[in-house]
């Protein structure tokens, strides 16, 4: 059984979909949700699901409390999805090209410190651009410069508000994550 590990910070839709598209498959599941928000709506879903929740605060993550965790759990990959803080280095190194991030825009544009959610979605109109997507890329030291594994395009010629842009974002995110992750763990046994 190939083991995935979430760290979400807020809603968690993508997490709660991530946790569905896998909850019948009998080669991969998602064991655990870790959060560093124990009042985001992700922990509730993940508890209501039946998946292990682990909370923790920004100097547990720094230090060796959420390392040796996921060292207990040995995962096969971490999935950054709407997680907003910076991944430590010490669990990088340990986890080398195991951990991925999705980010709401075409990277290399829109990414770095401070380029989630809507703001990116506020980036791109402000900069009258007639597309933007997704990237999921693998994570490093640095927010959105690892190895980008997949992107998806969408035109959004058509919208004139964050929201808009973001529900069609969301759309991409919600098909293609699940499927780039399964993809990922069967290519790597």
């Amino acid at each position: 059984m190939k083991n995935i590990v979430i760290f979400a910070s807020g809603t968690g839709s993508n997490a709660e979909n991530i946790i569905h598209y896998f909850k019948n498959n009998n080669s991969k599941s998602v064991v655990a949700v870790f959060s560093n928000n124990s009042n985001a709506k992700v922990v509730e879903k993940a508890k209501i699901v039946g998946v292990q929740v682990v909370t923790f605060n920004k100097e547990e993550l720094s230090g060796e409390i959420v390392l040796s965790k996921l060292v207990a759990i040995k995962p096969d990959l971490i999935v950054l999805a709407g997680f907003l803080l910076k991944f430590p280095e010490h669990i990088i190194q340990e986890f080398p090209n195991k951990i991925i991030n999705i980010h709401p825009a075409l990277l290399p544009k829109y990414g770095g410190k401070g380029m989630y959610g809507n703001h990116v979605h506020q980036a791109v109109l402000e900069n009258q651009e007639s597309e933007t997507g997704i990237t999921i890329h693998f994570v490093n030291e640095q927010y959105d410069e690892g190895g980008i594994i997949f992107q998806k395009s969408v035109s959004i010629s058509d919208c004139s508000s964050i929201e808009e842009v973001s529900k069609k974002v969301h759309q991409l995110e919600q098909k293609y994550f699940p499927e780039i992750i399964d993809q990922l763990l069967t290519l790597n046994p």
